[in-house]
């Protein structure tokens, strides 16, 4: 069970990783795509940089690894539609899902992704929490990405709630750094797995 801070009143769900299991599938996703280019996707890389949009991260590793001859933007978007593809496998991380809806109609509550608004709704719905939420932000609503507080900021605000009054459930670091910095409570899901 979570240990929930006190005084809150609202809860913001990071969706990969944290309400939803895809942190596998997502890195399944990137194996396959940099696979069929001739290179592996480095596990410890992915873990690094999890919460940042797909796009990011995938330009990010085209220049650490010096690879010339490929766009990370094009390897980006072919990870995205392997993952959607992909997305039947996925299934909620039961331990945040009951928190979720035993809070469900008693506070406002939202989605802070790094994910693109598309494949956020595509999991969402596989989850069973299509139209769930009061708020959705994702990088497709946001200038700058965790580990900027943009999107948490946002999703408080479309709450109508004092960003010291949130909660926010995250299992990235950029995340964590993003609602620290803004004085949200926080809770790190890896400590319940």
């Amino acid at each position: 069970m979570i240990d929930l801070p006190s005084n809150f009143k609202a809860f913001i769900f990071d969706l990969d990783g944290t309400l939803a299991d895809t942190m596998p599938i997502h890195y399944k996703a990137c194996q396959l795509v940099c696979e069929r280019k001739g290179f592996n996707f480095p596990e410890d890389y992915f873990y690094k940089e999890a919460g940042k949009p797909t796009l990011e991260v995938f330009r990010n590793l085209i220049r650490k690894l010096e690879i010339k001859n490929l766009d990370g933007n094009e390897l980006g978007q072919e990870k995205e539609q392997m993952f959607i593809d992909l997305i039947p496998l996925v299934k909620p991380l039961d331990f945040v899902a009951k928190v979720a809806k035993r809070y469900k109609d008693k506070i406002p509550m939202a989605i802070g992704s790094g994910g693109q608004r598309n494949t956020v709704k595509l999991t969402l719905k596989a989850i069973g929490f299509d139209g769930f939420f009061d708020s959705i932000v994702t990088c497709d609503d946001v200038e700058f990405h965790k580990p900027h507080p943009e999107t948490f900021l946002k999703a408080a605000s479309e709450m109508v709630v004092e960003p010291h009054d949130c909660v926010v459930f995250e299992d990235g670091d950029p995340g964590l750094e993003a609602a620290k910095s803004v004085c949200m409570m926080t809770v790190d899901v890896r400590e319940y797995l």
